[in-house]
């Protein structure tokens, strides 16, 4: 009995013994894989951190670097012949490319009024690929043609300026190379010369110590730096002490016009010849018609010119006809104040803005010599018209400008003060 308790004891003993051990042993077994846990959920935490910090420290670079992305701009010059559509193609555009552009642009602007020396600048990201498009649509305004994942257009407004400067110098050589060494610009240049033109030969009238004292507009595009010049305000001319000077009018009728201190206009009504550098091919009255070999009365003069040459409004207006006029080709007709009317024909083109019913100055463009309807060559076909009757263009007694009286010479005689003040102002301020 004694021997049988003794087993039970000892039975308990290793019993007990072995529960604390195995009890023991699965408490620091899991003690060790909870540690094993926070080591590894910290070493996690710890990546964690560590991304975030790599990514906090490149995001900002990252979009730097995107932001900075230059595109390699490239210009092409407009060539003669030379179309959009040619141009797209020549840059290797597909044909469904190239439509989409097309359509989108002329939804804003009519590519046909790009002309030959403008310039499309072309940009391209570091693949070479294309990725906008830009031209001018006039001096203030760029068309700019995003093409990413979308073609998209947009309507750039550029910032105009607008100024007056005077300049006075002495003639030396001649109006023209003294004007470009005082830093006066070409387009002024021809302005003044046009001016004068009726009262000075300028082969035989200017000698040297003329002095020429100039106001004139102009506008400058702040983005580009490019200058456009407007009209002369105030020009004169001293010879031997004797000064010719006009001012810039606009009349009660709405015309640019140039005056003497008197009110005097300074040109006269309608010139005889309506273009620059031209030869007379062909003179007012009968003659053989060179293509239906029948005589045949000239109603005007003939001055052949290149393909292009300006034709100038011969006098102030309105135009009364625009289109093609039968054996004229193109063609436009003006009636001015006075009586007469003034007609050119067999023109290339049209400048623009020209339509029936616009109102022009004398000396604006209005046109481009061709060989348009009846013609043998590039010329300009240029009529008289008084009371309805032609008139020989170079026997025409030129009648006199207008004179400005009442009222409107009062208002001139206040506005030609002002213009003086500030002209003199201007050059010694």
């Amino acid at each position: 009995m004694f021997r049988i308790l003794r087993y039970l004891i000892l039975i308990f003993i290793i019993s007990t013994g072995y529960y604390l051990f195995i009890s023991e042993y699965l408490n620091i077994t899991e003690k060790n894989i909870y540690k094993e846990e926070i080591v590894r959920k910290e070493i996690v935490e710890d990546k964690k951190k560590i991304i975030q910090e790599k990514k906090e420290e490149t995001s900002p670079n990252i979009k730097k670097s995107i932001d900075k992305v230059q595109f390699v701009e490239k210009k092409i010059e407009i060539l003669q012949g030379d179309t959009f559509v040619s141009i797209l193609e020549n840059l290797n555009f597909k044909q469904k490319k190239i439509y989409e552009v097309i359509s989108k642009i002329e939804d804003s602007f009519d590519l046909k009024k790009i002309k030959t020396g403008e310039i499309i600048s072309v940009f391209e990201n570091n693949y070479g690929e294309i990725k906008k498009i830009e031209f001018f649509k006039n001096t203030e305004t760029i068309i700019s043609v995003n093409l990413d994942k979308e073609i998209n257009l947009n309507i750039i407004k550029l910032t105009k300026a607008s100024f007056i400067e005077s300049k006075e110098y002495t003639i030396t050589e001649s109006l023209f190379s003294d004007g470009i060494k005082n830093g006066v610009s070409s387009d002024i240049l021809v302005k003044i010369i046009s001016l004068f033109s009726f009262d000075l030969d300028f082969q035989r009238d200017i000698r040297v110590n003329t002095v020429v004292s100039i106001s004139y507009e102009f506008d400058e595009i702040v983005e580009t730096g490019r200058l456009e010049y407007n009209d002369i305000k105030y020009a004169s001319i001293i010879i031997d002490g004797k000064q010719l000077e006009y001012f810039k009018f606009i009349t009660d009728d709405g015309y640019v016009d140039y005056f003497n201190r008197d009110g005097k206009n300074v040109k006269k009504s309608i010139l005889k010849t309506p273009l620059d550098g031209a030869r007379i091919s062909s003179n007012f009255g009968m003659r053989k018609h060179p293509i239906s070999g029948f005589n045949k009365m000239h109603k005007g003069v003939d001055f052949a010119a290149p393909t292009g040459t300006p034709i100038y409004a011969g006098g102030n207006g309105i135009v009364e006809y625009v289109g093609r006029n039968g054996g004229y080709g193109k063609y436009i007709r003006i009636r001015h104040n006075n009586g007469y009317k003034t007609a050119y024909a067999h023109l290339s083109n049209y400048n623009k803005g020209i339509s029936k019913g616009v109102r022009v100055n004398q000396g604006e463009v209005i046109g481009y010599v061709g060989s348009t309807g009846n013609s043998t060559g590039p010329h300009l076909h240029y009529e008289i018209i008084y009371q309805n009757k032609h008139i020989n263009p170079l026997k025409l007694k030129l009648p006199s400008g207008k004179i400005l009286e009442g009222k409107e010479l009062e208002k001139f005689k206040e506005e030609y003060k002002i213009i003086y003040a500030d002209h003199l102002s201007m050059l010694y301020e």
